[in-house]
C-alpha cells in the first residue's frame, strides 16, 4: 500500500527526531490518527484531555526539553482550542509547531460543519510561518520549513491539513518549475558573535562602573558560567527576570533573585543603586524595576535584534549569542578591585532570605502559603523540574522557591496564562522521563483545567522512568491573585461572587485516579508532606489547605502605601481585619533582625 500524505508527515516528523505529538483526535483529522495506528504509535501520541493542554504540553515540552514541541488538533474548535498554548509559545519565544485539520477541500467555502478560515485564526499567532498544504508535492518543503522557523526564530508555526489531503497517496516534489524540494532534515545554527568594535565599546562602559547590576533572562540559559566570570570580574550582583530564574542557582551569594512586582527587596536595591547595568538575553517590560533613566550607563546583550534597546535607554546593544558575546568581553574586562558593592549586594542577599523565612513562618489560618515553598526548597531533588502556574503560586515560586544544581524551572511568562502548571509539567516529564517534576499550582487553576489533565497523568506516568511528579494544590478557595490586584490596584474590596471557589477535595480526587493524594491543614506537616510525595512510587497531589490573607507583598512596597491599601480594604473588605493583621505581621519581618 503507497503512503498517504498523512503518513509521510509522521515518517518526516520521525526524521526529525520528534518523539512525541500532544494532540487531541476529531474527525478533522481521522487520516493522521489512522497513520499513528499504522505507524506503531511513531511518533508518540500523547491524548491530553483538551487541545489547550495538548499546546501547553508542547510549549512545557520544547521549554525542557531544549527541542520543538509538536501539537496536533482536528479543524473548528480543535484549532481554535490550541490559541491560549500557541500564544503562550510566541510570547515566551517557544519553538512549537502545530499541526491542525481543516475541512475537505470540497467543502471549503461552502459554510460546512466545522468550518473556520483557519488562516485568518492562526494568522497572528503563526505569524512566523503558517501554510495550507493542498497537495502532496507541498511535502516536505512545508513540514520543514515549520520545524525550522519554529526553531530558529523561536516562534509557534503551523501546517493546515485538508482531511481529504491527509488521506491522498504521497507523492514527492518533482525537479519541476513550480515545484519547491526539501533537503534532508539537519540542525546546525550558527552562534551570532557582536562584532569587535561593539565588544570594546560595550567592554569600556563596563570597566567604567563601579556598582555593576547584572539582568539575566531566559535568552542566558546556556550561558551561567559566562555570566558568573563576568560577575565576579566586575564585582557585579546578578537579577533575574522571571522566565530567567533557572539560569543562575539561588544559593549564590551575589544573585538577588526575582525582579519586579514578583521580585526581591535585593534585586530592587540592586537596581535602584547601580550606576551600570548589563542586560543579557532579557526583554524585562517593567523598566519601573530598572534603574532611573540617566541614572545608569547601560550595555544589552540579545541574539534577537528586534528586541533590543527597547526597554532601557542602552549604551551599547550587542546582538549576538549570549554565551559568544560574553566570552568576547571577558578577556577585555577589568578586575573591580573595590569589592565593596558586591560585599553590599551580598549582605542584602543574606537579610533578604533571613527576612523570608521569618515571613515563611508567621502564624496564618491554617497554613501561610509562604511556608509551603520553603519547606519545598531544601527538599527539591538535585535535578528537579520545576513549574508553576500564574497567580499567587507564581509570587511564592519566584521569591522562595531556591533553584539549585541541575534543576529547571518555568512558568507562562508573559502571557501569564492560568492552567500551564500541570501540562508544563506532563511537557516536561516526556522530554525528561527521568526527572522528577513539580507543579505548584493554585486551585484555581486546579478547577479551571488541572483536575482534569491528572486523569493525563494518571494514564502515562507507568511510562516515566522516574514516575515522580508532585502537584501542590494551594488550597484557599479564593481566586487569590485576581482579589490581591483588586485590592492593592483597584483600591476596591473583595467582591465574594467572583472570587470565592467552590471546595474540592483535590486529594481524594487523585486518589480516585489511582494517584497518591496527601492533604495538610497543619503547617507542622508541611514537610514530612513534601518528603512522602517527593520519595512516592506515583504521582501525588499534595494538597494544603492554605490562607489567602497572607499578603504578596512587592518588595518595594512602603508602609505608607501599604496603609493606603489597608484603608481602601476597610471600607467593605469581608476580611479586611485579618489581611491587615497578617500584612502587618509579615511586612514587620523585614525590620527584624535574627
Amino acid at each position: 500500500m503507497a503512503d498517504t500524505v498523512a503518513d509521510f508527515v509522521l515518517r518526516r516528523l520521525r526524521d526529525w527526531g520528534v518523539e512525541h505529538v500532544f494532540a487531541y483526535p476529531g474527525d478533522g483529522i481521522n487520516g493522521l490518527v489512522s497513520a499513528f495506528g499504522r505507524s506503531g504509535d511513531r511518533p508518540r501520541f500523547i491524548q491530553s484531555r483538551h487541545e489547550e493542554m495538548s499546546a501547553l504540553a508542547a510549549v512545557g515540552y520544547a521549554k525542557f526539553g531544549g527541542r520543538v514541541g509538536v501539537c496536533m488538533a482536528t479543524s473548528g474548535p480543535g484549532a481554535i482550542h490550541l490559541l491560549n498554548g500557541l500564544y503562550d509559545a510566541k510570547l515566551d519565544h517557544v519553538p512549537v509547531v502545530a499541526i491542525v485539520g481543516q475541512t475537505a477541500r470540497t467543502a471549503i467555502g461552502g459554510s460546512y460543519q466545522q468550518e473556520v478560515d483557519l488562516h485568518s485564526l492562526f494568522k497572528d499567532v503563526a505569524s512566523e510561518y503558517l501554510v495550507d498544504v493542498t497537495v502532496p508535492e507541498q511535502l516536505p518543503n512545508a513540514l520543514d520549513r515549520a520545524i525550522r522557523t519554529a526553531e530558529a526564530q523561536r516562534a509557534p508555526t503551523a501546517l493546515i491539513i485538508p482531511a481529504d489531503v491527509q488521506e491522498l497517496a504521497y507523492s514527492p516534489p518533482e525537479h519541476a518549475f513550480k515545484h519547491v524540494p526539501s533537503s534532508a532534515p539537519s540542525r546546525g545554527w550558527s552562534t551570532a558573535v557582536p562584532s569587535s568594535d561593539d565588544v570594546e565599546r560595550a567592554v569600556e562602559v563596563l570597566n567604567a562602573g563601579k556598582r555593576v547590576a547584572v539582568l539575566v533572562g531566559q535568552g542566558a540559559r546556556g550561558a551561567g558560567d559566562e555570566v558568573r566570570q563576568v560577575a565576579e570580574v566586575l564585582g557585579a550582583g546578578v537579577a533575574k527576570a522571571l522566565l530567567g530564574k533557572d539560569v543562575l542557582p539561588d544559593d549564590e551569594p551575589w544573585v538577588t533573585g526575582s525582579i519586579g512586582l514578583l521580585g526581591t527587596k535585593p534585586s530592587y536595591e540592586l537596581m535602584r543603586d547601580c550606576d551600570t547595568l548589563l542586560i543579557v538575553g532579557s526583554s524585562f517590560p517593567y523598566s519601573q524595576f530598572l534603574p532611573e533613566f540617566g541614572k545608569a550607563r547601560a550595555v544589552q546583550v540579545d541574539v534577537d535584534g528586534r528586541f533590543i534597546g527597547m526597554r532601557y535607554p542602552t549604551e551599547v546593544n550587542l546582538v549576538g549569542d549570549a554565551g559568544a558575546s560574553l566570552r568576547a568581553m571577558l578577556p577585555l574586562l577589568r578586575r573591580q578591585e573595590d569589592r565593596s558593592w558586591r560585599e553590599t549586594v551580598e549582605a542584602n542577599v543574606a537579610e533578604w532570605w533571613g527576612t523570608l523565612r521569618r515571613q515563611s513562618f508567621v502564624d496564618a489560618e491554617p497554613v501561610n502559603p509562604m511556608r509551603i515553598m520553603w519547606e519545598l526548597s531544601p527538599r527539591l531533588p538535585e535535578d528537579a523540574i520545576v513549574t508553576a502556574d500564574s497567580g499567587s503560586a507564581a509570587n511564592w515560586y519566584a521569591r522562595l522557591v531556591r533553584l539549585r544544581g541541575r534543576m529547571r524551572g518555568s512558568l507562562s511568562g508573559t502571557l501569564a496564562t492560568m492552567g500551564a502548571g500541570v501540562p508544563y509539567a506532563i511537557g516536561a516529564k516526556f522530554a525528561h522521563p527521568e526527572r522528577p517534576a513539580v507543579a505548584l499550582v493554585g486551585d484555581g487553576a486546579m478547577q479551571m483545567n488541572g483536575l482534569a489533565e491528572l486523569i493525563t497523568v494518571a494514564r502515562y506516568y507507568e511510562e516515566w522512568s522516574d514516575p515522580r511528579c508532585v502537584v501542590c494544590v494551594l488550597h484557599n478557595n479564593d481566586l487569590n491573585q485576581v482579589t490581591w490586584e483588586l485590592r492593592a490596584m483597584g483600591g476596591a474590596p473583595k467582591f465574594e461572587e467572583s472570587q470565592v471557589l467552590p471546595d474540592v477535595d483535590y486529594a481524594a480526587f487523585a486518589r480516585s485516579v489511582g494517584l497518591g493524594g496527601v492533604a495538610v491543614s497543619d503547617p507542622a506537616d508541611l514537610g514530612p508532606a513534601w518528603e512522602e510525595a517527593l520519595t512516592a512510587d506515583r504521582p501525588v497531589v499534595l494538597d494544603v489547605r492554605c490562607d489567602p490573607n497572607v499578603p504578596p507583598i512587592p518588595p518595594h512596597t512602603t508602609f505608607e502605601q501599604a496603609k493606603a491599601t489597608a484603608e481602601a480594604m476597610l471600607r467593605g473588605d469581608p476580611d479586611a481585619w485579618d489581611v491587615v493583621r497578617r500584612g502587618v505581621a509579615t511586612k514587620v519581618q523585614e525590620f527584624l533582625r535574627g
